[in-house]
């Protein structure tokens, strides 16, 4: 190298520097590269899902893996805009998620994103001042990044990313890659959102055609209550889903179908008007919502009417609407920790309610219409007796009596007399037979015998089959209203222990009204009745019955199952 070569003029060590320099230059090229390149890979991965929640868990775990963070999380923002409503993790297990507790609802630091949406770079968030520290349990975190992500104008949810590992803080460009991710989430959330909406547009739709359907080949109304909530409960992933009817001489809702959980609690149960959702949402003709129904305070009773096990988002949407008040209300109940029943929700649910109330309209007009042409073929069966059977067992009888006394053998003259007494009485039960039928067209109130038919009846979907059914006697004219009333409470109260707790297979009802008194039999091939397993709904049974000078017995016959009679006295020895 000559003297005026400028390598010469600089020293080795420097020359050293200047090339590591230049590594470390083509390196953080090579690392933006990478980078850049996974940032793209997170890109696509997130906006190949369509399914809503594949598409948050992707975002959660793409944002983790590209600023090398131990634990992430997602928050959804609910419709307050204020508090979070779905949480999800990445770099706790199960185990450790469920001995830190419930899920954080976005106070403290999180809420500080909520309330600010705006990127947030922390060294140690302990030291913020919206830091509230942490629940036992929860591991120890100390940098923080905090993203929002937005859908169009709205800021859908947060992302949450804690401790970089290393033990190094997260930098600008960690914070530039984070909020380049959330732009391409928030475009693939709304992708997943407007498929979800058209996919459950065409649930929707099936299940208004499956019901048009059902009406149409002439099912019961407990059947079509069935139907709709069973697909109710389907379309929305709803641990619990119930239909309950206003009912005469009750202050509140019945339930009067129930499927998912507690479905054998609810069955019957009566929902008050005032401090519920089902209450609320009839009362006002509308749909409302909680995110989470027993603690809303908008709906103090709704704890006593519906225990926590397990449920959260809730929404009651009302069948129909007539002058304020609805022909019932449809609620649902989401697990715990689900989503809540957004505004794209509500408006396929509240269509899908009105094709329920025209349902139900329907299927009562039906009935109607069937009780009309029975009334009308029970007249002319009362016509039929009255004019052909009664008159010529009387023209019988009067022939028996004439020729009575042309018979001169003492023991024949008897048997006439006998026989002529017999048509009496067969006239007279007649007779009986046509006021009851008469009177079931002149009064509003069905008979016994029709009560107890349409019990039975009913009972089958919560059996899964329908009992055999068997009535003897003069039921709608010799038994009492006071009386037909106890047997109802007592025939319903039976089905439904037998629903409940026989697990049969076979169930037999037996109502006969003979010998001054009314017997009520309810048998089944279930599982029996442990001698010291008498229930508080028997007992009641029993003092129902001693209360009318009756009384209640539980048998167990020999080939298994259960034999549980209940029988009360007829005034004047009917």
């Amino acid at each position: 190298m000559g003297v005026g070569d400028p390598l010469t003029q600089v020293p080795r060590m420097r020359l050293d520097e200047l090339l590591d320099e230049l590594q470390v230059r083509i390196d953080a090229v090579r690392g933006t590269r990478d980078r850049v390149h996974s940032l793209l890979e997170a890109v696509v991965s997130v906006g190949r899902e369509l399914d809503l929640a594949q598409v948050l868990r992707r975002i959660v775990e793409a944002a983790a893996l590209l600023v090398d963070a131990e634990y992430g999380a997602l928050g959804v923002i609910g419709p307050d805009g204020r508090t979070l409503v779905q949480f999800l993790t990445v770099g706790l297990t199960d185990e450790e998620i469920a001995e830190i507790g419930p899920l954080p609802a976005g106070h403290g630091l999180l809420g500080e994103v909520i309330h600010h949406p705006e990127p947030l770079r922390l060294t140690d968030l302990g030291t913020h001042s919206s830091s509230y520290g942490f629940p036992a349990h929860h591991p120890p975190m100390r940098t923080f990044l905090g993203v929002p992500i937005r859908v169009r104008d709205e800021v859908f949810g947060n992302l949450y990313l804690t401790d970089k590992r290393g033990g190094v803080d997260f930098d600008t460009e960690d914070e530039t890659v984070i909020s380049t991710l959330s732009v391409a989430a928030g475009v693939a959330i709304d992708n997943a959102r407007l498929y979800e909406g058209a996919q459950l547009q065409q649930r929707w739709l099936r299940a208004n055609a499956e019901i048009t359907e059902s009406l149409l080949s002439g099912s019961s109304r407990p059947a079509v209550l069935e139907l709709i909530t069973r697909r109710a409960r389907e379309i929305t992933a709803a641990r619990l889903a119930d239909i309950a009817m206003p009912a005469a001489g009750v202050d509140g809702l019945v339930v009067e179908f129930a499927a998912g959980a507690d479905r054998s609690a609810r069955q019957g149960l009566v929902v008050p008007f005032t401090g519920t959702l089902s209450g609320t949402a009839h009362r006002a003709g509308r749909p409302v919502t909680a995110v989470l129904a027993p603690k809303d305070e908008r709906y103090p009773a709704e704890a006593q009417v519906r225990e926590g096990n397990g449920l959260g988002p809730a929404v009651a949407v009302p069948l129909g609407t007539a002058g304020g008040d609805s022909r019932g209300v449809l609620l649902l109940a989401r697990p715990a920790g689900g989503p809540v029943f957004g505004e794209g929700e509500l408006e396929p649910l509240v269509a899908f309610a009105g094709q329920a109330a025209l349902a139900l309209e329907l299927a009562e007009r039906r009935r109607d219409a069937e009780q009309i042409a029975l009334l009308e073929e029970r007249d002319r069966i009362a016509r039929d007796l009255h004019d052909l059977a009664i008159q010529r067992l009387f023209a019988t009888g009067m022939t028996l009596q004439s020729a009575a006394r042309l018979v001169e053998h003492e023991g024949a003259a008897e048997r006439v007399g006998r026989a002529v007494d017999d048509l009496d009485e067969t006239i007279k039960i007649i007779r009986s037979t046509i006021f009851g039928l008469r009177t079931r067209d002149r009064e509003s109130a069905p008979g016994l015998r029709a009560r107890a038919a349409r019990a039975v009846g009913d009972a089958a979907t919560t059996l899964g089959h329908p009992p055999r059914l068997s009535m003897e006697g003069l039921l709608d004219t010799d038994v009492p209203a006071q009386i037909a009333d106890h047997v109802m409470a007592a025939l319903g109260e039976l089905l439904s222990n037998a629903a409940r707790h026989a697990q049969a297979t076979r169930v037999g009802v037996g109502l006969r009204a003979a010998d001054g008194e009314i017997v009520l039999t309810v048998s089944d091939n279930g599982t029996g009745i442990a001698p010291r397993g008498r229930r508080s709904g028997l007992r009641n049974l029993d003092e129902r019955a001693q209360g009318l000078g009756g009384s209640f017995t539980v048998e167990r016959p020999q080939e298994g199952g259960s034999r549980l009679v209940w029988r009360a006295p007829l005034p004047n020895g009917s």
